[in-house]
């Protein structure tokens, strides 16, 4: 097969390549969702404050600031030197009566067994058994006050309340606290956003709303989107304040401000895939088909990049198209 052949072979499988990739687009009036740039701050959900629960002094402290924490884990211990008197005394007082309670018992027995053979009186055998009656109860109170003693000396360690991490330790050891003195406070996580958004928008925005955060913020290189999850009904100073939940929103940081961008108001427009329009000496062009087979280039104003349902790589375009253009790649 002669060289010019082969030539008109590749033209024509090529011919049809791009025949085969050429795709068609309709143009039809959507609904477009105007966003807003404001700013929204990284808060906790709940900031937990870890409060001693007797008074005394701290012994230790093992956390600081920044710290993860689980609920139920010690971070602090508070002693109380009385308490521990406290203790060293009841032991010494449980000792005795239970001395007192043995000695007891064994004149009930001598007592008893003097009452079978006749030789003692029914008074002795009953005072015997009151004795021991006595001391019994004497032990076990002595027993309880101990026990609400060592409960005391217990409630010396400082316990996470939530899990989250620690924002602030305002004490060192060897600090003297009073029963309910803060020793800690926990930033409860997942960590949200907090919008405060013009009050003009509040017809707008909706609970689960889509938000848009810039590319870059919280060491993000796309984009990261996110729902409003609540709206709260009192506007301060001006403002709507509504909590928003996003999957990657840190976890260290608390109060940075990260710039989104929410729904606006809603018009009517036209958006279409990005591949179908190019540019030539800085003007944007798309190819539209004509009724009766023919091509035609026309000139068209871009906006801004509008994903939408089956055009992830939606592009709005101002002007140049209407409904019912038919658009093919060029």
């Amino acid at each position: 097969m002669t060289r010019p052949v082969l030539l008109l072979l590749a033209a024509l499988a090529a011919g049809v390549g791009s025949a085969r990739a050429e795709t068609a687009f309709t143009v039809k009036k959507s609904e477009i969702t105007d966003q807003k740039a404001v700013f929204a701050t990284v808060e906790s959900p709940n900031v937990v404050p870890a409060r001693s629960r007797i008074g005394g002094t701290i012994a230790s402290l093992s956390v600081k600031q920044g710290d993860l924490v689980t609920p139920g884990q010690v971070i602090a211990v508070v002693g109380d030197e009385k308490l521990l008197l406290q203790i060293k005394s009841l032991d010494a007082q449980i000792a005795g009566l239970q001395a007192t309670l043995a000695q007891a018992q064994t004149d009930v027995a001598r007592a008893e067994t003097l009452a079978k053979q006749g030789a003692g009186t029914r008074v002795s055998l009953d005072q015997a058994r009151t004795a021991v009656e006595v001391a019994g109860a004497a032990l076990r109170a002595r027993t309880a006050e101990r026990a609400l003693a060592q409960q005391n000396l217990d409630e010396g360690q400082v316990l996470a309340p939530v899990p989250g991490r620690v924002l602030t330790v305002p004490l060192t050891p060897g600090t003297v606290v009073l029963n309910g003195d803060v020793l800690a406070t926990v930033g409860e996580q997942p960590f949200k956003l907090r919008l405060r958004v013009p009050e003009r928008h509040a017809v707008t925005l909706k609970t689960g709303d889509t938000i848009r955060i810039a590319p870059d913020q919280l060491g993000a290189k796309d984009g990261v989107e996110g729902r409003i999850a609540l709206i709260y009904p009192k506007i301060e100073d001006g403002r709507v304040v509504a909590d928003a939940t996003v999957s990657d929103v840190g976890s260290y940081f608390v109060g940075d401000r990260i710039l989104v961008w929410i729904n606006a108001d809603a018009r009517p427009g036209y958006v279409i895939p990005a591949p179908f329009v190019h540019t030539r000496f800085g003007l944007d062009y798309v190819t539209l088909q004509r009724p009766d087979g023919s091509r035609i280039e026309v000139p068209v104003q871009r906006g801004d990049a509008r994903p939408a349902p089956g055009i992830p790589d939606g592009l709005e375009i101002l002007s140049g198209v209407g409904a019912g253009d038919v658009l093919v790649k060029s």
